[in-house]
């Protein structure tokens, strides 16, 4: 079938530009941004390419560059942020760092009519984040539309090449969609192909024959993530073959456990096994305060306690399955090629651990290409029920990344009964459907407060709810202020450690979703 090429040169969202053009029905393949030509396999089902972005600046040293061969690969192109910067700089064109970096919302006018902008209001609101900006437009490009303060994009008519600035494929790029599938439909005339049903066919096929008849393990959580992982594998494999193992780690929310063993009764598993290991874990992270020593301390703990379980069972050699996304590998620095940054390790993907069983190639991911959306509408395939694929996501490594500081068992039941209270007044007013993720943080400070008449320090908690589609950019949800001072009075009502609630009105970018 027909398909997109998208080169990455480390970009966060590079696989959700791919991603974007799956949803209307394209395949795409990213490969990494310094291949040479001739090492891509190349095809006639290809009838495009795309430039993604990057952390990196074009005049930088060892900044990622393309093999010009591509320029005559003989299809449409199109590059974004770093991929149009970079054009720019083959072309003799000039590259500068801004003296204010540009993030967020910016409107964008084009100045002329082009098949890119095709059914586009002349005027609308585009997504920025770069440092850097094209002073000077490449030889043979021509400016077709600006953005309030730089360039935006351009177009060489000659070789039939597309420049952007903004970044079409994140959800708050107003008619970025549109901009990918005038490029993709009507620039490239790719036909569409590609669904989720013949992406369920194929990873059932593959997981079938890679496994072959040895079992699989696989760490489950209860979450959306490691729940469809396990409906895939039971509908992959012999039951038999699947075992699930859920480990308690004394950092989950608030009667998750109980809750986890009754879904994972409802996916028909023979092989189940539910470990209680809280004294583990939080002996591991005793004094420990550093974020990212914790998730890797944790991503330890749960592959060492899952080998100890494991080593009481008689199961033989088996596979190890994880609910890895997309977003987990290029968060943690391994999106397909080399210059991807980390910017925070998930406890799935980088532990030294996890690392060498992956080299051993025992680890089974079948939803790392996906994105949240994606792993719910795949769920659905697989037949997990509504009430289980939409619940808001929790991290890998529970409540330990949610509270700043040390954790322990006090903290835990602090931030479980603040956070219980948070979600059932969420349910209550109707809103929880309306956020795609809601959670306290437990922060490392107290605060001075007033308990009827007397002076209290109490714990510091800070609320988060956010707007999102697949986690790689994220608005606040804007509250009612009704909303937020009553739940605010629940929580410091409710847990009488909590003296003080604050809420965080922060997107991604800048910040991440959680906090650690």
């Amino acid at each position: 079938m027909d398909k997109i090429i998208v080169l990455d040169y480390g970009s966060q969202t590079t696989q959700l530009i791919a991603r974007r053009i799956r949803d209307f029905g394209v395949y795409s393949d990213v490969l990494p941004g310094d291949i040479p030509f001739r090492e891509a396999d190349w095809t006639d089902e290809v009838k495009g390419i795309i430039f993604s972005g990057s952390p990196y600046s074009v005049y930088e040293e060892d900044a990622p560059m393309f093999d010009p061969a591509w320029l005559e690969a003989g299809v449409p192109i199109l590059g974004i942020c770093y991929g149009f910067q970079n054009l720019t700089r083959h072309f003799g064109g000039r590259v500068e760092a801004l003296e204010k970096k540009e993030y967020g919302r910016s409107r964008i006018t084009y100045r002329e009519e082009n098949p890119l902008f095709a059914a586009i209001p002349e005027n609308f609101t585009s997504w920025m984040s770069h440092g850097d900006s094209i002073k000077i437009p490449g030889e043979g490009f021509r400016v077709i539309a600006d953005s309030e303060h730089h360039i935006a994009a351009a177009f060489h008519p000659e070789k039939r090449i597309w420049g952007i600035q903004f970044h079409p494929e994140v959800t708050h790029c107003e008619y970025g969609i549109a901009v990918l599938e005038n490029f993709v439909l009507k620039i490239c005339g790719a036909v569409r192909g590609w669904s989720m049903s013949s992406y369920l066919e194929q990873v059932k096929a593959d997981i079938a024959a890679r496994v072959g008849k040895r079992p699989v393990l696989l760490l489950i959580s209860g979450g959306v993530d490691s729940t469809v992982v396990g409906g895939l594998l039971l509908k992959s494999l012999p039951a038999e073959q699947v075992h699930l193992m859920y480990i308690d780690t004394g950092m989950m929310r608030k009667n998750e456990s109980d809750e986890v063993a009754r879904i994972l009764k409802t996916l028909g598993a023979v092989n189940l096994y539910l470990i209680r290991a809280e004294e583990r874990f939080l002996g591991a992270l005793q004094g420990v305060t550093e974020p990212e020593k914790k998730r890797k301390i944790i991503g330890d703990m749960f592959v060492r306690v899952q080998e100890e379980e494991i080593g009481k069972l008689d199961i033989g050699d088996y596979f190890l399955a994880q609910g890895t996304l997309y977003t987990d590998l290029i968060e943690s620095g391994k999106g397909v090629g080399k210059k991807a940054q980390v910017i925070k390790s998930h406890h799935n993907v980088r532990t030294p651990l996890i690392e060498a069983k992956r080299a051993a190639g025992l680890i089974i991911e079948p939803l790392d290409k996906l994105y949240k959306d994606e792993v719910r509408a795949l769920g659905k395939l697989v037949g997990i029920a509504d009430t289980i694929l939409f619940r808001h996501p929790f991290p890998g490594p529970g409540l330990g990344v949610r509270i700043m500081g040390e954790v322990t068992k006090e903290r835990c039941d602090i931030l479980r009964e603040a956070d219980a209270v948070f979600i059932s007044e969420l349910r209550k007013r109707g809103l929880y459907d309306r956020i795609w993720q809601a959670f306290c943080v437990l922060l490392n400070d107290r605060s001075v407060g007033v308990a009827g008449d007397a002076r209290k320090y109490g714990s510091v908690v800070a609320l988060r709810a956010i707007i999102s589609k697949d986690g790689m950019t994220a608005d606040v949800y804007p509250f009612e202020m009704k909303d937020l001072l009553e739940i605010s009075a629940l929580i410091t009502n409710s847990v009488k450690e909590v003296g003080r609630v604050v809420y965080d009105i922060t997107s991604k970018p800048p910040a991440t979703i959680e906090w650690e």
